[in-house]
């Protein structure tokens, strides 16, 4: 191996295994929050949600207040996800169904986590897949990581290899019910089958 091979691998050792202990530090933390969540409610003074400005999949300007009224079902994905988002999203298409006359107070609002290839275009194209009560939203990378922030998202950028498109999202997986007045409500698991997401949503539906 030559000297400039010897070189590159010595500096790209760092880097990656500060990477791998970023990511694995925010899991331990995303982790941590879940169990909180999801065995005992939202800690005490712990704000999740809040104002957001971003991009509809028309090219016009969404924000938070649109929504007032209804309860949102907010989720923080990518369309170039693999499987996590698609089976998410399908699952709340299904558990909607299943809600019955609740369903109307429910609007999916999915969030684009990749500004760069989700365009209004193409977050509209991906979000019409799932029904037409899904929202797509996307933004520019300021206004996704403002709106990330409030709702205490993870996610990062994970090359794949050199070109443009070459990586993939990191990021946490958690639904987000938000009440009419904009409140947060609850968080839901997104690995719950249809029926029990259905069930979960039902009982926090006034």
């Amino acid at each position: 191996m030559s000297t400039a091979d010897d070189d590159t691998e010595k500096s790209s050792g760092p880097s990656r295994l500060f990477a791998l202990i970023g990511l694995f530090m925010a899991l331990l933390l995303i982790g941590a929050g879940g169990y909180i969540w999801f065995s005992g409610g939202t800690p005490a003074g712990l704000v999740v949600g809040g104002p957001f400005a971003l991009v509809g999949g028309d090219g016009k300007a969404v924000t938070d207040k649109d929504f007032r009224g209804k309860y949102m079902l907010v989720y923080f994905g990518y369309t170039y996800c693999p499987d996590v988002c698609p089976t998410t999203l399908n699952t709340v298409a299904d558990a909607l169904d299943k809600l019955g006359a609740k369903a109307d107070r429910v609007r999916p609002v999915f969030i684009s986590i990749d500004p760069k290839r989700d365009t209004p275009a193409v977050v509209r194209q991906f979000a019409s897949a799932f029904g037409p009560k899904l929202v797509g939203l996307t933004g520019s990378a300021e206004q996704i990581a403002a709106a990330a922030k409030a709702y205490r998202v993870y996610y990062t950028e994970h090359r794949t290899g050199t070109g443009p498109d070459d990586y993939t999202m990191d990021h946490s997986s958690v639904l987000y019910l938000m009440g009419p007045d904009g409140r947060f409500v609850a968080p839901i698991r997104a690995d719950l089958a249809p029926d029990q997401m259905a069930v979960s949503l039902a009982k926090l539906i006034s």
